[in-house]
């Protein structure tokens, strides 16, 4: 298979280290197509194993990877790989864009990384230690690789740093926000800011008169109210664990339970692995906590299923409500993430009683449009109810892509 021209656009290389795996992607700009993707797995293993597909085809590398650099040297070989690459070489790569998880309160937008954005990284990991290490590690052996490339930050974090204090400030002390930085962060803001303004467009808006509730559900989910193009209020707080019950991370919950439970013999490890992994759906249920295995327990009569499956539902509703009090107006409800985009029954339980808030769903269009983009609300509707995937990936690429235009 001939190879593709080197100078068919610039190529964008987006990372995501986390602990014990990278993924990558690469993306013709301004194009917005990707050539391929792949991801490094069991880092710091002796089975590591690189999983690779794109127009060239597909291959994977079965071989040890004992860091972060060891993964990067199998990515760069995939990448070029003779039979299988994405690219003829390296130097095709014009930019590189990094998934970070938290920015703090420093950056409000994607920045190109320097000593100043190394430093701040560093000086979140006590918010975010199980991510800013990882995402750190990525970025320095990255530079490493491509020395002479713009290297850009993309922070989960930086979209909510638009919400006030009356909505990212807890009822505490705040000697605790001022010495501590407690307060309310919000995450997975790359994807709402990616969805909302996919969304307007759509729907032939303009960003800049437009109020949007964003409802990123997965495992991990989310909800955010963007007013005008900015955040200004999200469900995740302080930590991911905040907001909506998830797959298996509670959510809300009244904090006393925390007390009441280690009075009762529980340790603060096992109480922070039972909030993070072994609640929500999964809890609930006590069987899963994937959709459709739920969804499917509940056709069956399944009580536990049942009950898990309208927990979730109600908790989105009131938020959805919660949000529309705040920005007084609703002109776009948007679905992503895997339960937001494939879960056509679950949204279709979340919209049911939304009609007094001008919240219209057409359950025909719902069910007929599956995962698809598309509008799913009457055509009556106040609020515009829309399917559309995320791509997080190549929110960060546009962001790279745009920095280094504007680099010097």
């Amino acid at each position: 298979m001939p190879k593709r021209r080197v100078n068919d656009g610039h190529k964008i290389l987006v990372l995501n280290s986390g602990s014990s795996s990278l993924k990558y992607e690469v993306y013709d700009m301004p194009s917005e197509e990707s050539l391929g993707k792949g991801v490094v797995e069991r880092i710091g293993q002796n089975n590591s194993i690189l999983k690779q597909s794109g127009w060239n085809g597909t291959m994977e590398i079965e071989r040890a990877a004992s860091d972060h650099n060891a993964a990067i040297a199998m990515m760069t070989e995939a990448l070029t790989d003779d039979h299988n690459g994405i690219l003829e070489s390296l130097d095709e790569v014009w930019g590189v864009g990094h998934r970070v998880v938290h920015g703090g309160e420093k950056y409000a937008e994607s920045v190109v990384i320097d000593d100043d954005v190394i430093k701040a990284i560093d000086e979140n990991i006590e918010l975010a230690p199980l991510h800013n290490p990882a995402n750190l590690t990525g970025i320095i052996e990255a530079m490493e690789m491509f020395p002479k490339r713009t290297q850009v930050a993309v922070f989960d974090t930086a979209f909510h740093q638009t919400l006030t204090p009356a909505a990212y400030l807890y009822g505490l002390p705040r000697k605790l926000y001022e010495k501590f930085r407690i307060r309310r962060y919000g995450f997975h803001g790359t994807s709402h800011r990616y969805v909302a303004n996919k969304a307007v467009r759509y729907a032939k808006r303009s960003i800049d008169n437009t109020n949007v509730i964003s409802c990123h559900l997965g495992n991990g989910a989310s909800i955010t109210a963007i007013q005008n193009g900015r955040s200004v209020d999200t469900s995740m707080g302080f930590t991911p664990l905040e907001g909506l019950m998830m797959g298996t991370r509670s959510g809300d919950l009244d904090p006393s339970i925390i007390f009441y439970l280690m009075e009762r013999g529980y340790s603060a490890e096992e109480l922070n692995r039972m909030l993070n992994k072994e609640s929500g759906l999964l809890g609930l249920s006590e069987k899963s906590n994937d959709l459709r295995d739920l969804e499917e327990a509940a056709e069956r009569g399944d009580r536990n299923a049942i009950e898990a499956l309208d927990v979730y539902a109600y908790r989105v509703r009131k938020f959805i409500g919660a949000y529309a009090a705040n920005i007084v107006k609703v002109d776009i409800l948007v679905f992503t993430g895997g339960i937001g985009q494939y879960g056509t029954r679950m949204r279709e339980r979340i919209c049911n009683r939304l009609e007094n808030l001008g919240i219209v769903m057409d359950y025909r269009k719902n069910l007929e449009n599956g995962p698809r983009e598309g509008i799913i609300s009457k055509d009556y509707s106040p609020t515009t109810i829309i399917v559309e995937p995320t791509n997080e990936e190549l929110q960060i690429a546009l962001d790279t892509y745009q920095l280094c235009s504007s680099a010097p």
